[in-house]
């Protein structure tokens, strides 16, 4: 059989990403994740260049998934939160990586890809402005919309970093009843933020 190279990436990939969701960047394994894709060690540093930069690649991926995936309608935001919410319940492992970024590398990581994040964030942004602050100027609209989805990031992402305690603190039996009962919540209080007048 010849040797397929993207088919071996993207075995590499997938491993890589299940490997360090769960253990981090210190805790990730190049031997367990060469082991998990059918690959060797070798291939790893060929294609990727190392533990670090293929988590880096990783986290770029996944980021560029969810942004690929997912638009803000500036005029349905809190259907907007609900689709958002569930595809962060479908993909938990975006937040897993993001905290391990911010608690395993210098400065949370970001690095070359700073750039690119700020701008795939600016767009969204900017999709925002008009419909959240139409009377303020702009710099003072793109401002509100820069805290409007920082929040409403926030509310979502909470649900998946600590899905124990979201349990525990509503006193649901199982994590799917609690993250079902805080989509509901997270979806109104996107509603009230979406709506809610802003002081000039």
């Amino acid at each position: 059989m010849a040797y397929d190279a993207e088919d071996t990436k993207r075995r590499i990939f997938a491993a890589a990403t299940a490997e360090f969701a769960e253990h981090g960047l210190a805790g990730a394994r190049v031997d367990r994740i060469a082991a998990a894709a059918k690959a060797n060690k070798q291939a790893i540093y060929l294609y990727y260049g190392g533990k670090e930069k293929l988590f880096a690649a990783v986290l770029r991926a996944k980021l560029e998934e969810v942004h690929v995936a997912i638009s803000i309608d500036p005029d349905a935001v809190a259907d907007s939160v609900g689709q958002i919410f569930d595809w962060h319940q479908q993909h938990p492992e975006l937040i897993r990586l993001l905290l391990w970024e911010a608690l395993e590398t210098r400065d949370g990581g970001l690095g070359a890809s700073e750039t690119e994040r700020r701008v795939a964030f600016r767009e969204k942004v900017c999709g925002l402005a008009d419909s959240v602050a139409p009377h303020l100027p702009e710099q003072e609209r793109v401002r509100a919309a820069q805290d409007l989805l920082f929040t409403i990031m926030g509310l979502i992402s909470w649900n998946f970093a600590v899905p124990g305690m979201c349990r525990m603190m509503l006193g649901e039996e199982s994590d799917q009843a609690a993250l079902a009962r805080r989509r509901e919540a997270v979806i109104a209080a996107a509603r009230r933020l979406a709506t809610a007048p802003v002081a000039p």
